[in-house]
């Protein structure tokens, strides 16, 4: 009932600013075909491919041990915690489903993974956030750091709990059994072809990936420009509103405030959670998979603080 309300006060409010939504849509339709297009899209395809044919495994044989050690991860499971960090929001969810649907991974291990592999790409954090945001070139290599060094630790202590509480014993992995795992998948022949048939697959599924998430970014552009409506200019609203979508999130953060001790952890700690957004096109992404939605938000929350945190004292102190 209160949602059925909800969705009718919303269905009347953009009825009453057909301009306002109109804007809107378009913000996000242009967001999705002049940034999301051209650098996702490909990198879509790509890790298809590699997922489809022998490519992961090539890309996971250099990985394995490393990544295994550092992480707890399975031969698999290296390939996601790359993938994680290097192409940006929601890749490392799309990636981790599929090797979890495709029984690559565990269950478990995917739940794990999903708390620490979906982030904003070094490529946007480099350029849209430091350079043409902050325009504090020197600032590249701390948010760099800050940013993918708090998640990682974040997931060591992830670690430690699993360990503990959970009693999952695979998470701190012996070294005979790290090399037990790495000679049996290595000993088995790579036989997956390539053909014009799986490439048309992959654009395919991008095709509908995309389409999934301009959806969503559209649907958190047309909220927002509502909410700029509301004649409410507390501290607290200007969370809620920057907390939406994080492209249009960190633009509005850096035209509201001035002060680098203020902006800058609120900045870092808005692109470590992704936005609403993201978490949105998150659960697309994990649809019909088993994990959980609730667990991967409490997960980017925290991080999202910790973030924020260390920013203020990187700040103060250094």
């Amino acid at each position: 009932m209160l949602l059925a309300l909800i969705l009718l006060s919303l269905f009347f409010t953009m009825l009453l600013f057909p301009e306002t939504v109109f804007q809107g849509a378009c913000d996000g339709l242009l967001l999705w075909y002049q940034i999301l297009i051209p650098t996702l899209f490909p990198y879509l395809i790509v890790t298809g491919l590699l997922l489809k044919t022998d490519g992961a495994a090539i890309v996971s044989r250099m990985l394995f041990r490393p990544f295994h050690l550092l992480f707890g991860t399975s031969f698999y499971g290296s390939f996601a915690v790359l993938s994680g960090f290097l192409c940006g929001y929601p890749m490392g969810a799309k990636i981790i489903a599929d090797l979890l649907l495709q029984g690559k991974i565990s269950l478990e291990e995917a739940s794990y993974l999903l708390s620490f592999c979906n982030n904003a790409s070094p490529s946007f954090i480099i350029t849209f956030l430091v350079l043409n945001t902050i325009h504090q070139k020197a600032f590249c290599i701390p948010a760099l750091l800050l940013l993918f060094g708090t998640t990682i630790l974040l997931s060591f202590l992830q670690r430690i709990l699993r360990h503990f509480i959970k009693n999952e014993d695979w998470i701190f992995p012996e070294m005979s059994e790290v090399f037990t795992q790495e000679n049996s998948i290595f000993s088995k022949p790579l036989t997956h072809k390539m053909n014009f048939s799986v490439l048309e697959s992959c654009i395919l599924n991008s095709s509908e990936t995309l389409v999934k998430v301009g959806g969503y970014l559209m649907i958190f552009s047309v909220l927002l420009a509502l909410l700029e409506l509301l004649p409410i200019r507390s501290p607290a609203f200007l969370l809620l509103k920057s907390s939406l979508e994080m492209t249009n999130g960190i633009l509005l953060l850096s035209q509201s405030l001035s002060h680098p001790q203020v902006l800058y952890p609120l900045l870092l700690a808005l692109t470590s959670f992704g936005g609403w957004c993201s978490v949105a096109q998150t659960q697309s992404m994990i649809a019909g998979t088993g994990l959980k939605l609730s667990s991967y938000i409490i997960q980017k929350l925290t991080a999202a603080l910790a973030v924020s945190l260390l920013t203020f004292l990187y700040l103060k102190f250094l």
